[in-house]
């Protein structure tokens, strides 16, 4: 829809019952009983889902295949999947732009799901045998059997298209299912408040089953498979989302882009900066727009407090699945349980404990703190920074008890052995992954979304994914620094061998940076004061 249509459509008298700054597939005012909340919300949440399963069945085993298959070796695959991922996390603030200066959510949505179906079509392509060098198996984990670099050409652009797609996907689809409810009516402004747990659930879910499902097949069936699946899935979302189209609401606007609000907002700043005369219309619009710079900047501390949270994030799809590789799998006599399919504890954890926060937690809060939320944004951000804490401490515990066990078992230099050591023992950190997600994730997510000016909402997830791209990057900088350095005085931190590796050191080392990057965001979130307050939340500190 163009300007000018909006622009009609805005001046058109709003009859009752339409809401407001909304229009329906057809450009007339929304209604508001026939469009939009869960009724409109489950379609995006549904190809929202399908996406989860489409990118962690590349995501959540990918050091798998780059160790294997492609011959990489452990600290450069991890480096690498970092590097990727910060990628992903990082080109959403672009797309969120582009959604919004051009194509607009819907679009973005539609356009991202088609690239995902030819990128994750050209990924199932690279992994077939006509790709591989002659006595290659598709499940390959043999060194010597290197990939041919027409096989590795096609993965990394089929890989980086993935990342692509992520970011049209991940700024739109949460925002435009969020569009569905109109936060300034009461009921749909409560059912928003709960959305954002129900969709981190839906998204878990989405990214449980194909821990399980892919990774089994990738491991004990083939690559091509494990990731033709996923791109099956994505196909048949894409239907269903479109099938929603006369549901939803469209959020329309006469305003510019954020991008090019921001750009002029930082104009604003600096020429008011330099000299108070101008006329009063000058003066009113720069005005506005310094605000909104502001409005920006001092979400910045509570931002860059965050980045080491997103470090260990980046940890349980790498370090934690080669680990996992190394235990005693077996479930029974015949189940071997694949390293990968460990990550599943994240989201069933996150399963269990979502619908125990937004049902008992919550009402349970609100009779001590007279928040509607229970606790502040903040509160339940630090209380997830403290869980990764705890999480790295314990991971650093079992990996140093790994390697006892390595040596008394004396496979110190026999890496491919599984060690007479279950895999439960690394349970607990994937568990305790899964609840600092629910308090600190969801908690990012409706905090960027909040807190940003009104007029630059629609960047306000891309600024919270862009925390985990700067640590997605920062965990590469840092994974091949160290590799480096260690390397120099004999044994690397990350060798391929994991029995003559210090991952503890490492996860020593992130637990440390954690407790420094919590006392900063107790410092910085003690002095925030929200944008916006309900009567009854003032007074809350954090």
């Amino acid at each position: 829809m163009d300007t000018h249509a909006v622009t009609d459509v805005l001046l058109l008298p709003r009859p009752d019952g339409a809401v407001a700054n909304t229009v329906d597939f057809r450009g007339r005012p929304a209604s508001r009983l026939g469009t939009g909340r869960w009724p409109a919300a489950v379609f995006v949440l549904g190809v929202e889902i399908a996406e989860r399963f489409a990118y962690h069945g590349v995501s959540a085993n990918l050091i798998s295949y780059l160790t294997g298959p492609l011959g990489e070796s452990t600290a450069g695959a991890a480096a690498a999947i970092n590097a990727w991922s910060g990628v992903a996390t990082m080109l959403p603030l672009l797309m969120a732009c582009v959604a919004d200066a051009w194509l607009g959510r819907y679009r973005t949505i539609v356009f991202a799901s088609l690239l995902f179906v030819v990128s994750m079509g050209m990924l199932t392509v690279s992994a077939l045998p006509p790709f591989h060098h002659d006595g290659c198996s598709l499940n390959s984990m043999s060194l010597a059997c290197s990939p041919s670099p027409v096989q590795v050409a096609v993965f990394y652009v089929s890989l980086y298209l993935v990342a692509l797609a992520e970011a049209g996907h991940k700024p739109c689809a949460q925002a435009f299912a969020a569009d569905q409810f109109d936060q300034h009516d009461p009921k749909e402004s409560v059912s928003r408040s709960s959305f954002f747990n129900w969709w981190y659930f839906g998204m878990c879910s989405g990214t449980a089953l194909t821990t399980i499902v892919s990774s089994y097949i990738q491991d004990n069936i083939g690559w091509g498979l494990g990731f033709g699946i996923p791109c099956l899935v994505m196909v048949f979302a894409l239907l269903a989302f479109l099938l929603g189209t006369r549901r939803y609401r469209y959020y329309t606007s006469t305003q510019s882009s954020p991008f090019a609000r921001l750009t002029r907002a930082f104009v604003a700043l600096i020429r008011g900066s330099k000299s108070n005369h101008c006329d009063s219309d000058h003066a009113t619009d720069d005005a506005g727009h310094q605000e909104e710079v502001k409005g920006v900047l001092r979400l910045f501390p509570i931002w860059a407090t965050c980045i080491i949270y997103a470090v260990i994030f980046s940890q349980s799809s790498t370090f934690f699945t080669k680990q996992a590789a190394t235990l005693d799998r077996r479930i029974g006599s015949t189940l071997h349980v694949p390293p990968a399919a460990l990550q599943t504890f994240i989201s069933v954890t996150i399963m269990t404990f979502i619908p125990v926060y937004d049902r008992a937690f919550v009402p349970l809060a609100r009779r001590f703190t007279r928040l509607s939320s229970g606790i502040t944004m903040l509160q339940r951000i630090g209380t997830g920074l403290v869980l990764a804490l705890v999480a790295m401490v314990v991971a650093a515990l079992v990996e140093m008890k790994r390697l006892g066990v390595a040596r008394d078992a004396g496979l110190v230099d026999q890496p491919k052995a599984a060690l007479p050591m279950s895999l439960w023992w690394m349970v607990p950190q994937y568990v305790l992954f899964g609840l600092s997600d629910v308090f600190a994730m969801i908690g990012l997510q409706e905090f960027f979304y909040d807190q940003v000016p009104d007029a630059l909402r629609s960047l306000g997830l891309a600024f919270f994914l862009s925390i985990f791209g700067v640590g997605h990057f920062f965990s590469s900088f840092i994974i091949s620094a160290i590799d480096g350095a260690t390397k120099k005085s004999g044994a690397s931190w990350f060798s391929n061998n994991l029995n003559r590796a210090h991952l503890d050191y490492f996860y020593w080392l992130l637990a440390a940076l954690c407790a420094a990057e919590l006392v900063a965001f107790l410092i910085v979130s003690r002095v925030y004061v929200y944008k916006k307050r309900a009567p009854h939340d003032n007074g809350a500190v954090m």
